[in-house]
């Protein structure tokens, strides 16, 4: 083999351990792959810890929405967030006649920015450890850092902390929360 063959081989070897490399920097998601160049509900369909979110954009019609451009910051609750809610709340959610309801709950989770925990943290640290977060819903989110993770107060005084940060989507980032924040009842 030549000189140029093995140093073109060695570039190619180069360049596709960093194209792996880039996406890998991506974490997984309900043990699935999430892939920058796809959207919001594209990845999170994937996901087997949001099949609950799933149902819920579906059933308050905010699928288009948030396939849309964006760029959005989503607080993406798990199915355990769910669950932590009381008996009975995400059932009577789903029902047609609380779309409205719905869309506001999910609404809250959603910012009109594409902010990854950096800029976040940055936010808290220039408004000296509490940032307000406004979301296209109308809620305002306390945003602190607590032994280095970010965590999100409602109005309600419900705390959600950030499990997993910087999903990278291709109309923004999801940011995976353990409670499902709430508008002020």
């Amino acid at each position: 083999m030549s000189k140029f063959a093995l140093r073109t081989f060695a570039v190619a070897t180069a360049l596709s351990a960093a194209v792996v490399a880039a996406h890998a920097a991506n974490p997984k998601v309900g043990g699935a792959a999430m892939f920058e160049d796809k959207n919001i509900v594209e990845n999170a369909v994937n996901s087997k810890d949001h099949t609950t979110l799933v149902a819920a954009v579906k059933a308050a019609g905010l699928v288009e929405t948030l396939q849309g451009k964006g760029p959005f910051t989503v607080f993406a609750p798990t199915n355990d967030a769910f669950a932590e809610l009381p008996k009975g709340t995400v059932d009577t959610l789903l029902k047609p006649e609380n779309k409205a309801q719905l869309t506001k709950v999910l609404t809250c989770h959603v910012v009109a920015a594409n902010a990854m925990s950096s800029a976040i943290e940055k936010m808290i640290k220039d408004d000296k450890g509490t940032h307000d977060v406004k979301t296209v819903g109308g809620c305002v989110l306390k945003a602190k850092q607590d032994m280095g993770k970010i965590t999100l107060t409602d109005e309600n005084g419900n705390v959600a902390q950030v499990t997993i940060a910087d999903v990278k989507q291709s109309n923004g980032v999801i940011h995976v929360v353990d409670k499902v924040v709430l508008p002020k009842m």
